[in-house]
């Protein structure tokens, strides 16, 4: 089983980073037989267009998925960008690829209407997606609900140029991210930079105290009773707990004379505590070791990139 993920580094990563992508994905990579996760800097140029701030993003991506447990050792960690057969195989794509499928994608009439500039990359965003899956057979994608039509997509793509040119690329599979690893923002809309409600994993302790104390919550009194289901401060706190904590924490919402500011210092004693080790091996970790280790992982992926690639050349006719 080949698995293959990424992230976008588009700044900071959050607590939804985390739980709806990274921690799952590291404990996915333990099961499989060859994992691949790679920062999409390609992509994030549709959005990031300050390249020193570029650079720092892509660095501080790596250093973050590193401390928070992928081992370099099972999984191949590299940028997109130093293989350059990622641009290669999108253009090839894009010329199979029907229109019709793109002017469907939902995630790009979302970023438009958010205010991202409508670019011709933003638009064919999916094909170079396709691009990323395809270019290393993945058999399993791991995505969230919001990514499940790029994967399709992506299948769409892989049909279009297997029955035109024949076999070349395997079916990629979408495993759907459990639901209830979304993550609430601290507005309770779910948690995103572009909606600027999150909580960072690795800023400093004045940051991260700011963004907890700082969660949307309603005008009950400290008395009051509370619906934990209704309480974006308990339904962050609940993703550190096992369920029994949990119904324990949920039973003292509802019994009331809990107040809201009380609830935050419990959130941000336990988010500080979970996340301590991982704070002290992100600081603990050295550029130059990183950069080696996303050399190796080039070279790894540069390796698998090519099989694919002479198979499509010969298909094509590049060859």
């Amino acid at each position: 089983m080949r698995v293959l993920s990424a992230i976008q580094p588009s700044g900071s990563l959050h607590l939804g980073n985390y739980f709806g992508s990274i921690k799952p994905n590291v404990e996915l990579a333990k099961k499989a037989t060859q994992s691949l996760y790679f920062i999409v800097d390609l992509h994030a140029l549709t959005t990031v267009q300050d390249p020193k701030k570029l650079s720092q993003y892509r660095l501080d991506a790596a250093m973050d998925l590193l401390a928070c447990g992928l081992d370099p050792a099972k999984t191949t960690l590299f940028y997109q960008s130093a293989v350059p057969a990622h641009a290669e195989l999108a253009w090839i794509l894009s010329t199979v690829s029907p229109m019709g499928l793109f002017e469907r994608a939902v995630s790009y009439k979302e970023k438009v209407e958010k205010g991202i500039a409508a670019s011709v990359g933003l638009f064919t965003y999916p094909v170079l997606m396709a691009a990323d899956i395809l270019l290393y057979q993945a058999e399993i994608v791991p995505v969230g609900r919001d990514q499940k039509q790029h994967v399709e997509m992506t299948r769409d793509i892989a049909m279009k140029f297997n029955n035109t040119f024949g076999e070349t690329f395997t079916m990629p599979e979408p495993k759907m991210m459990d639901e209830s690893a979304v993550v609430p923002g601290t507005d309770g809309q779910k948690m995103s930079k572009s909606y600027g409600n999150t909580i960072s994993l690795f800023g400093t302790d004045a940051e991260i105290k700011k963004a907890i104390m700082g969660i949307t919550t309603d005008s009950k009194d400290v008395g009051d009773p509370k619906d934990p289901e209704t309480c974006t401060v308990y339904q962050i706190h609940k993703l550190f707990l096992s369920a029994q904590e949990a119904v324990a924490l949920a039973e003292r919402y509802k019994a009331g004379g809990m107040g809201y500011g009380d609830a935050k210092k419990m959130l941000l004693e336990t988010y500080m505590d979970a996340f301590a080790p991982m704070r002290e091996k992100r600081a603990a970790l050295k550029q130059k070791d990183v950069a080696a280790i996303l050399a190796h992982g080039a070279k790894e992926a540069t390796e698998m990139a090519t099989t694919t690639m002479d198979a499509v050349r010969a298909a094509v006719g590049l060859s």
